[in-house]
């Protein structure tokens, strides 16, 4: 096994990487900005280097001088987190380069599932369902209301190198559809360097649902289970859970056996996550593979009992999976709230500064510990006294709890949303807590309609109930 790993990441992710070496009796190696020097993850590590100023291009995405620290430290491998460079195709190949274990999916995998058109023809070919659409670059903003005529209204208009909402458009006619090609490929062009764009038909009512697999270099993938994201805001996951509520034992058996045939068609190794896009009938269709930890992996360690960290962290060192497809249990019900440094009363507008005061709820689940479960787990990287940045996401902490079942885990969620105090910024803890509290039918709602149009309206009413708020929120 490795006896020491550099996390290439920051905050609450680096923190939870580093308490599963830490079990693991695995040294770690911090990595770190200027304003990130009295970060917490910084004095939970056993090392920490220093990167550079704070904007995170000439810090967290500087390639050179992430493997310049492994190096001078002696670490053996790199754990990247999620978003900086953890689906960087060319940062995994220059760790396999230069002798340093790459603690995710080998450079092939990422590139094969990076681009979204090449992603979906692949998926054709594993026989994965695919959405109908033209799934080729389109020239011109004619050619995009052709091909949208030709798939049927409404479409979705969607940048090849997009992500986290932007590039993406629904038409529901011609003018939509015409203006939307234009205006999808100048933001995907601003904001990717690449703009590239496809047209896919729109599911409506749809759900988000993930299915989290696990590869080996052996050749061995398994799938555990799913998580329904479908409460978004601006695309942007707020409340995640698993199981999902919505989809029936033989709906998640076939999305789990088409994830897995997926990963095995890109030789994946480590752990991943297959995205798909349900219909009211059940109906399902390939999105993306995240080929990377998501930020929502505690519900599937929660439910299933297994720690992802230690999974990815076994197989980089070639190690072959522990657990066979018929070892995946589903234990009870977990759901997860991303706590941010927003204000959801000037429309989520970001909150900097400093933490005068930061309490969670008391724990009795925690980050790396899969065993003790049925109760509370907070993953954060900011503690009293820290500091928010303006340079990075807006992320304080992960709430997660876990219940015997769905009705319990959401009177855990509430209790726990209350054992909150964060003074000196602004948080969006009074979002979940009316998605919790005042809106309780909503979540029934999610397990009857499924309608995500209507539970964004629902959802958007948080605004008019402004003051009634309890004096304790």
């Amino acid at each position: 096994m490795f006896t020491k790993i550099l996390i290439a990441n920051r905050g609450e992710i680096a923190c939870r990487v580093i308490a599963t070496a830490k079990k693991m009796g695995i040294a770690t190696v911090a990595v770190y900005s200027e304003a990130d020097k009295e970060a917490r993850h910084v004095m939970l590590a056993d090392e920490a280097v220093l990167l550079g100023p704070a904007p995170s291009r000439e810090s967290y995405l500087v390639a050179d001088k992430i493997i310049a620290a492994a190096k001078s430290t002696g670490a053996q491998a790199i754990h990247p987190g999620y978003g900086f460079l953890s689906e960087n195709e060319a940062f995994a190949k220059r760790c396999e380069d230069e002798g340093i274990a790459f603690i995710g999916p080998r450079h092939f995998s990422i590139a094969a599932m990076g681009d979204k058109i090449a992603s979906k023809k692949l998926a054709n070919e594993a026989k994965v369902n695919t959405i109908p659409g033209y799934n080729d670059a389109i020239d011109t903003a004619e050619q995009a209301v052709d091909i949208a005529k030709g798939i049927g209204y409404p479409v979705m208009i969607k940048a090849s190198a997009g992500g986290g909402g932007k590039g993406l458009r629904v038409a529901f006619n011609d003018k939509e559809a015409f203006e939307g090609f234009t205006s999808c490929r100048n933001e995907a062009r601003n904001s990717f360097g690449d703009d590239r764009v496809f047209i896919e038909k729109f599911v409506e009512e749809p759900r988000h649902i993930e299915i989290q697999v696990l590869g080996d270099s052996h050749g061995n993938v398994i799938y555990l289970n799913e998580r329904e994201c479908s409460i978004q805001r601006r695309h942007q996951k707020v409340i995640e859970e698993a199981p999902s509520p919505f989809i029936s034992d033989a709906t998640r058996k076939a999305m789990g056996e088409q994830a897995v045939a997926l990963a095995k068609a890109v030789k994946y190794q480590s752990a991943g996550t297959v995205e798909f896009v349900v219909g009211k009938d059940q109906s399902f269709y390939f999105l993306e593979m995240n080929t990377r930890l998501q930020v929502e992996h505690p519900v599937t360690e929660a439910i299933t009992g297994i720690d992802l960290v230690e999974m990815m962290i076994r197989v980089a060192h070639g190690e072959k999976l522990p657990i066979t497809q018929a070892d995946v249990k589903r234990n009870g019900w977990a759901i997860e709230c991303r706590i941010n440094a927003e204000d959801p009363f000037r429309n989520f507008l970001p909150s900097t500064g400093r933490l005068v005061r930061f309490q969670t709820p008391v724990q009795t689940m925690f980050q790396s510990n899969t065993q003790d479960l049925l109760g509370v787990r907070v993953d954060t990287g900011v503690q009293d006294g820290g500091e928010i940045p303006m340079f990075y996401d807006s992320m304080i902490a992960k709430l997660i709890v876990h219940g015997t079942d769905r009705n319990d885990a959401i009177a855990k969620m509430r209790e726990a949303l209350n054992g909150f105090v964060i003074r000196g910024i602004s948080s969006n803890i009074p979002f979940p807590k009316r998605l919790c509290w005042h809106t309780p039918n909503l979540f029934r709602a999610i397990s009857t309609q499924a309608s995500l149009l209507k539970i964004m309206r629902t959802v958007s009413a948080l605004r008019m109930y402004r003051t009634t708020i309890p004096i304790s929120w």
